[in-house]
């Protein structure tokens, strides 16, 4: 059962999440989206002729792990997130969104698994918590 049409506030909202959370399901890329290593290496480090070895040490990272993330070996961390968004002068949620975007595009095109999982129907009950 679903409330499309609703006059009650909270029940408009889930109207909202579900037919973002659908229509988020239904789109699909045919191109996967771009590693944010290479965003880092294409729009950051060769503008500004900058080596893995200046970043890692600007980042107080081991090249290694900033070497594994621009050649898009490594994922963007939380705290990779931030200390990029302090250099860069960006956002955190840019370089997670990124990572995320990516992420997700090849969780779905790798697996099909979840596919198989059924919507929970929602009912009219608000269950409250004890």
């Amino acid at each position: 059962m679903h409330f499309f049409g609703s006059t009650d506030p909270e029940t408009r909202t889930l109207d909202k999440q579900f037919i973002f959370s659908k229509e988020l399901v239904m789109r699909t890329r045919k191109r996967p989206p771009t590693h944010p290593g290479r965003i880092l290496k294409n729009h950051h480090l060769d503008p500004l002729s900058m080596t893995i070895t200046d970043l890692s040490d600007i980042l107080g990272v081991s090249r290694k792990t900033m070497s594994k993330v621009v050649n898009e070996r490594g994922s963007i961390t939380p705290d990779m997130a931030l200390r990029l968004s302090r250099a860069f002068d960006t956002s955190p949620e840019l370089w997670l969104n990124l990572q995320k975007n990516y992420d997700l595009w090849h969780a779905s095109q790798n697996s099909k698994d979840w596919k198989r999982v059924q919507p929970i129907k929602m009912t009219n009950q608000v269950h409250a918590s004890t």
